[in-house]
């Protein structure tokens, strides 16, 4: 009799966990202290990246696995003392159908290292949030919006959208895309030496700096330096639109 009634009520705890947590619904979610200057990485190889500035104090990273697949799929948690360190790692061998999105939220208050997030088949979004900041996807688009601090950003087969609101620091910023445009928005104030190019796109700039157009073959290309110049910004693509402009 004591068998029959520990099976019901694991039965029912079962479906009550099912119910509770439908398909999609979160997967991994923890909550760290970090304290400013503190190293976040998030590496992703299907599925977006998400990242957002919040007014809470811990940092907050969730996953959600989707697909066929998804219970193949595992999320690593490689965190310590002063790092945030969460990615994914898929079956060794045979086809996988699923991908992961990750939701990230950070202190707005605070200015951390974001080393690296990446995803290789996904976007990277990040929005109000500091620090120095590393964003790259392969065949996604990179959108960097309300920041402030030191930013590169890159994809290869998607495009690339920066908006600075104060640049912070004195380490150097790269921007690029390979088969996509890249338009990044810095403060009127920029103090950089700038170099900007693309072999078949347009250039464009409303910054006093000089636009160059090759007089055989294809190509455009821009170079100056603005205020002191104290660091450096590189702003190029392959095949798609670079600008630079005012904010």
């Amino acid at each position: 009799m004591k068998e029959t009634v520990i099976r019901t009520g694991a039965s029912l705890a079962l479906a009550w966990l099912l119910l509770a947590n439908p398909a999609g619904a979160q997967d991994f979610q923890r909550a760290y202290a970090l304290g400013p200057g503190g190293i976040i990485k998030i590496w992703n190889i299907s599925g977006n990246i998400i990242v957002k500035g919040h007014s809470a104090d811990t940092v907050v990273v969730t996953a959600t696995r989707s697909g066929r697949d998804r219970d193949r799929i595992e999320i690593e948690d490689k965190s310590t003392d002063g790092r945030v360190e969460v990615g994914i790692r898929y079956p060794e061998s045979g086809d996988c159908h699923a991908s992961v999105d990750f939701a990230v939220r950070v202190p707005s208050s605070k200015p951390f290292n974001f080393e690296r997030l990446s995803s290789v088949s996904g976007n990277v979004e990040l929005d109000g949030i500091s620090g120095r900041i590393k964003a790259q996807s392969v065949s996604g688009s990179v959108v960097v919006k309300n920041t402030a601090g030191t930013v590169s950003a890159s994809a290869v087969s998607g495009s690339v959208d920066v908006h600075l609101n104060r640049i912070e620091g004195l380490g150097d910023m790269r921007f690029s895309s390979v088969s996509g445009r890249v338009t990044v928005r810095a403060p009127r104030e920029l103090a950089a030496n700038v170099a900007m190019s693309t072999v078949s796109g347009s250039l464009e700039t409303d910054f006093p700096i000089e636009v160059i157009v090759r007089r055989y073959g294809p190509g455009r290309s821009a170079r100056g330096k603005l205020g002191e110049g104290s660091r450096s910004i590189r702003i190029t693509s392959v095949s798609g639109r670079v600008m630079l402009i005012r904010s």
